[in-house]
C-alpha cells in the first residue's frame, strides 16, 4: 500500500498549495474554493491512512512514518476547524504547512517497514492512548504559534490571542490527560503496572504538569499577556522534548516505549 503514497500524498499537497494561494486575499470568493480544496486533500490523506490499516491488518501506529501520516491528517482537519470557528487564515495555513513538512519527511525518510505489532502493543488501550496524544500535540501546537505571535506583535489583539490560546490549551490538556490515563491502563495489562517512571513517562507528566501550571496561572490573569504567551511557548519545547527529544537520551534506551 505504501508504494502509493506518493500518488495521495501528492494529491494533498496539490490541494493544499492551491488553497494557500487562494487564501491570500482578505475576501472574496476563492476563499469558497480554497476550503473545498483544503477538504480535497483531506479527504485524499485519510483515504490513504484507512486503506493502509486495512492492508496491514493493523492500525498504522507502530512506526515514526506511520505517526507522522496520522500527525499531517488531524493537522489538517483540526487546522480547518480552528479556521471555521476564529476564520484566523494563518493557522490553517500553518496547520497545511505543518502537515506537508511531516508528509515529506514521509516521503524522503519513509521508515514503513510492514512491522508486526509485539504483543504488549496488541491491547485495546494502544489506539487511543496514541490517538489522543497526536490529537493534543496539535492542539497544543496550535495555541503555542498564537502565543509565538503574541510575542511578535506586541499590541495586536494580543487579549483575543491569549483568549485563542486558553481555548485550545484547554482542549489539548484534556486530550494529554486522556492519552497518561490510558497509558497508565495499558502499562497495567501489558507489564503489571499502572506507573514506572519510565524516562517517557515521567516526561509526559512533566509536560502535563506544565500545562496545568500554565492553566491556574491564566485563570487569575495576575501577569501580562507577554509572560504566559512566553510560558507557554516554553511548555510546547517541554512537550517536544517528551515527543521525540527524550527518545535520544540515554536513559531511553532501556524505556519501555522503545518498543523493540
Amino acid at each position: 500500500m505504501w508504494i502509493h503514497f506518493e500518488i495521495f500524498a501528492l494529491t494533498s499537497l496539490a490541494s493544499w498549495f492551491a488553497s494557500c494561494m487562494l487564501f491570500i486575499p482578505r475576501t472574496g470568493k476563492s476563499h469558497i474554493f480554497a476550503e473545498i480544496l483544503v477538504l480535497v486533500g483531506i479527504g485524499s490523506l485519510l483515504y490513504f491512512t484507512i486503506s493502509l490499516w486495512i492492508h496491514l491488518d493493523r492500525p498504522p501506529l507502530r512506526t515514526l512514518g506511520e505517526t507522522r501520516l496520522w500527525y499531517s491528517l488531524f493537522l489538517s482537519i483540526i487546522g480547518y476547524v480552528i479556521y471555521k470557528r476564529w476564520h484566523y487564515r494563518i493557522l490553517l495555513i500553518y496547520a497545511l504547512a505543518m502537515a506537508f513538512l511531516f508528509l515529506y519527511i514521509n516521503y524522503i525518510k519513509p521508515d514503513v517497514q510492514s512491522k508486526e505489532l509485539m504483543p504488549a502493543l496488541q491491547s485495546i488501550w494502544f489506539i487511543p492512548h496514541v490517538i489522543v496524544y497526536i490529537i493534543g500535540y496539535a492542539f497544543l501546537g496550535f495555541a503555542s504559534l498564537i502565543a509565538v505571535l503574541g510575542i511578535i506583535h506586541k499590541k495586536h489583539n494580543n487579549t483575543e490571542r491569549l483568549h485563542m490560546s486558553e481555548n485550545l490549551v484547554y482542549i489539548g490538556y484534556g486530550f494529554i490527560t486522556l492519552g497518561l490515563i490510558f497509558g497508565a491502563l495499558w502499562a497495567k495489562e501489558a507489564w503489571g503496572h499502572y506507573w514506572t517512571w519510565d524516562p517517557k513517562e515521567t516526561w509526559a507528566l512533566i509536560t502535563w504538569g506544565t500545562y496545568l501550571t500554565w492553566i491556574h496561572l491564566s485563570i487569575k490573569k495576575t501577569y501580562t499577556h507577554r509572560f504566559y504567551f512566553w510560558l507557554l511557548s516554553i511548555a510546547f519545547v517541554i512537550l517536544l522534548v517528551s515527543w521525540f527529544g527524550v527518545n535520544y537520551l540515554p536513559s531511553t534506551q532501556s524505556s519501555i516505549h522503545v518498543y523493540s
